[in-house]
C-alpha cells in the first residue's frame, strides 16, 4: 500500500502533510505547561527518516479519525490516560481563547488588526472578524455595508438571499453565528430612532414670526387660535336668492347681493333678491334658494320655489367654524398648505414658527461620477441627487451637497465651519483604509450617540454630536438602498425632534408573503400597499383566492371575509439596489428572524406617492 507521502508499509494513521506535522508541533508546544498522562511523551524531538513515527496526541481533527500508528507499547491506553490527554486539549484550548481574547482586545483599542489564531483553537472564529479599530460595531455577516467593499451585496436577495440561509432556521435566516467574544452588539434598531429622537427634542428650539409667504414646511411654535369669527358674518353658501318669509317672492329689481358689497338693504318678508356665493346675507333673510331649484316668472315679477324650503337653508352663519379665541391648531403642526390658507382666514399675516432644520450634505468617496456611464473602475453617485430631496421631503433646509471625495482633511474642515442643524455624510462610515469618518469624529471629540445598529441594511450608520449645543452628524453607510435605511432610522427622527413635529405612532399592517429575516438585526424591505383584492394569505406565499379559509387567524384583514389591507414585499431589495425602493409606498419593519404571511408588521412610508403604479410580477 502507498501512503499520502509516497513510501510503503506506512499505516494510515502516520501519513500525514506538512500542515498537519506543523499543526500537531504548535498544539505540543501550546501544551506544554498542561498536565500529561503517565507514559506520554514530551514535544516531539527530530529523528531520522527510517524511525518510527510516535501518533500525535488526539486533537480535534479536520479529517475523519485515522485508526492510531503503532507505539513503544503494545499495551491498549488505559481510560486514566484518556482522560489525562482530554484535559491536556482543554488546557490548550482554554490557551488558544486566552490569545483570542488578547488579539480581539488590542484590535478594539486600535493597536493592531485582529486576526484569528488560527485552526488550533479548535472553534470557527466568526464571520467579520478582522474590523479594525472599530469591530465592536455589531456583529454577523455582512456588517461592513459601506461603499466600496461590496458588503452586503450578495445575489438576489428577493425576501433574503437563500444562499445565505440554513434549512433549518425560521424562514431561511442565515444560522446564527452567536455572540462574539470581545464584541458589543450595535444598538437595536428601536431603541436607534428612540436616541434620535430625543437628541433632536433635546436642542433649544429657534424661533421666530414670518410672513405666511415663507412659512410653508416650518412648525408651529405656538397654538394658531383664531382671530376672527369664522366665518365673520352671515353669508350665502350658494349661488341662487335670498327670500324672507314664505313664498312666493316678490323679485326686487337691481343687480342683487355681490361677495364683496357692503352690508345689504334688509329684506322684507316675502320678498327676493338675488345672491352671489359668499355674500352677506340681508336683514331679515330666512333661507336661500339655490338658482337650479328656483323659477323666476318674470311676467309677474314672481320667484317659485321647486323644492321645499326650510328656514336656514344654504346659509353659513357667522361662527359655523369657530369662535373668535378658539384654538384652531396646536403646536407641533406642521405648516402645510391647508394650514396657510386657516391662517390667513383665522387673520394672520405671518406665524410664530420653529423653521427647517438647516442640513449639510457631504458626498464622500473618489470613485463617484456626477454624469455620464460608469468606466475604469468609477460609479454613478446615486446619492447626491437623492439625499438632499428627500432630506427636503423630511422637513429639512438643504444645502446644495459637497464632493470631498476621500479627503479626511476636506472633511475635518467641513465639519468645523458648518452652521447646520445636521450634517449628512455618505460613505465612510467602516474601517476601511479611506474610511475617515470615525478617525474624523474622534479628532474633533465628538461624542458618538450611535455607533451602528442592529438593522439591515444600513448597519454601518451612526449618530454623533460634534459638540455642545450641536450640529448633529448622521453617517449614512454608502450603499443606496443602506443609506434609505439611516434617513429613515436616523436622520427622521432627528429632523422631527429638531423641528419640535408632532410624530405619530407606526401603524402595522399583514404583509402578504413570508418574509425572510436576520437572525439578530431587523430588516427594512421596500412594500407597496394593497387593498383586499389579492385573496388569501397562505403559508406560501401566494394568493389563492378571494376569501381565506375558514378558522385562519392572521390577524385583522386577512381573516374569513376578504383580503384586506395588506403590503406586498419587492423584490431588488439587496443594500446597493434602489429598483425595490423606487417603487416602493414604505418599508415594512421585519423583526429577527423574519415573519410569515400574515404576520402585521410595522411599516415606515415614505413622504411622497409611488413614482409608478404596481403591476404583480413587476417587482414581487
Amino acid at each position: 500500500m502507498t501512503g499520502r507521502g509516497g513510501s510503503t508499509g506506512r499505516p494510515p494513521a502516520a501519513a500525514k502533510s506538512p500542515a498537519g506535522d506543523a499543526a500537531a508541533d504548535a498544539r505540543s508546544t501550546k501544551s506544554a505547561g498542561s498536565p500529561r498522562p503517565a507514559g506520554s511523551r514530551g514535544p516531539a524531538e527530530p529523528r531520522g527518516p527510517a524511525e518510527p513515527r510516535e501518533p500525535a496526541e488526539p486533537r480535534e481533527p479536520a479529517a475523519p479519525p485515522q485508526p492510531p500508528g503503532p507505539t513503544k507499547s503494545s499495551e491498549p491506553p488505559k481510560p486514566a490516560d484518556a482522560e489525562a490527554r482530554r484535559a491536556a486539549e482543554l488546557a490548550a484550548e482554554a490557551e488558544a481563547d486566552e490569545e483570542r481574547a488578547v488579539a480581539q482586545a488590542l484590535a478594539l483599542v486600535g493597536r493592531q488588526p485582529y486576526r484569528d489564531p488560527g485552526p488550533d483553537s479548535g472553534r470557527d472564529s466568526g464571520p467579520g472578524r478582522n474590523q479594525g479599530r472599530r469591530s465592536g460595531r455589531g456583529p454577523g455577516p455582512g456588517r461592513n455595508q459601506g461603499r466600496r467593499s461590496g458588503r452586503d451585496q450578495g445575489g438576489d436577495q428577493r425576501y433574503g438571499s437563500p444562499s445565505d440561509s440554513a434549512p433549518d432556521s425560521p424562514l431561511g435566516s442565515p444560522p446564527d453565528p452567536g455572540p462574539t467574544p470581545g464584541r458589543t452588539r450595535a444598538t437595536q434598531w428601536g431603541e436607534a430612532r428612540a436616541v434620535a429622537a430625543r437628541a433632536g427634542r433635546g436642542v433649544p428650539p429657534r424661533t421666530g414670526r414670518v410672513p405666511l409667504d415663507h412659512a410653508l414646511g416650518h412648525v408651529l411654535a405656538e397654538p394658531l387660535a383664531a382671530l376672527t369669527d369664522l366665518p365673520s358674518f352671515d353669508t350665502s353658501a350658494m349661488d341662487g336668492w335670498a327670500v324672507a318669509g314664505p313664498g312666493p317672492w316678490k323679485v326686487r329689481e337691481n343687480e342683487g347681493v355681490l361677495a364683496g358689497h357692503a352690508s345689504p338693504d334688509p329684506l322684507p318678508d316675502g320678498d327676493a333678491v338675488r345672491i352671489a356665493t359668499g355674500a352677506r346675507i340681508p336683514a331679515d333673510a330666512t333661507a336661500v334658494i339655490r338658482s337650479e331649484h328656483a323659477l323666476a316668472d318674470e311676467a309677474k315679477g314672481l320667484l317659485y320655489a321647486q323644492r321645499q324650503v326650510s328656514p336656514g337653508q344654504d346659509i353659513r352663519p357667522r361662527g359655523q367654524e369657530c369662535r373668535s379665541g378658539e384654538q384652531l391648531l396646536p403646536v407641533g403642526t406642521l405648516v402645510t398648505p391647508a394650514v396657510l390658507g386657516l391662517a390667513a382666514a383665522a387673520g394672520y399675516d405671518e406665524l410664530f414658527t420653529r423653521p427647517r432644520p438647516r442640513v449639510d450634505v457631504l458626498v464622500l468617496g473618489d470613485e463617484l461620477l456626477t454624469a455620464g456611464l460608469p468606466h475604469d473602475g468609477l460609479i454613478r453617485d446615486a446619492l447626491g441627487p437623492m439625499i438632499g430631496p428627500w432630506l427636503h421631503a423630511l422637513g429639512a433646509e438643504v444645502s446644495a451637497p459637497r464632493r470631498l471625495g476621500d479627503d479626511a482633511e476636506a472633511l475635518r474642515q467641513a465639519l468645523v465651519v458648518s452652521e447646520a442643524d445636521l450634517v449628512i455624510t455618505t460613505g465612510g462610515t467602516a474601517a476601511g483604509p479611506v474610511d475617515h469618518v470615525h478617525p474624523v469624529l474622534d479628532d474633533l471629540g465628538a461624542e458618538l450617540l450611535v455607533d451602528g445598529v442592529a438593522v439591515r441594511p444600513g448597519h454601518p450608520m451612526l449618530l454623533a454630536r460634534l459638540r455642545a449645543g450641536g450640529p448633529y452628524l448622521v453617517g449614512l453607510p454608502g450603499n443606496p438602498l443602506a443609506a434609505v435605511s439611516g434617513l429613515l432610522t436616523l436622520a427622521e427622527p432627528l429632523l422631527n425632534g429638531l423641528a419640535g413635529r408632532v410624530v405619530q405612532d407606526l401603524y402595522r399592517v399583514p404583509v402578504r408573503d413570508d418574509v425572510h429575516g436576520h437572525p439578530h438585526d431587523t430588516r427594512l424591505v421596500p412594500v407597496v400597499h394593497r387593498t383586499g383584492d389579492a385573496g388569501e394569505f397562505t403559508r406560501s406565499g401566494t394568493a389563492t383566492g378571494l376569501t381565506p379559509g375558514p378558522g385562519r387567524a392572521d390577524g385583522p384583514g386577512v381573516g374569513t371575509g376578504g383580503g384586506g389591507d395588506h403590503v406586498v414585499p419587492l423584490h431588488y431589495n439587496g443594500p446597493a439596489m434602489l429598483r425595490g425602493i423606487a417603487a416602493a409606498d414604505g418599508l415594512a419593519v421585519v423583526e429577527p428572524g423574519g415573519v410569515r404571511s400574515g404576520t402585521e408588521v410595522e411599516i415606515l412610508d415614505l413622504p411622497w406617492a409611488p413614482a409608478m403604479p404596481w403591476a404583480e410580477g413587476c417587482f414581487t
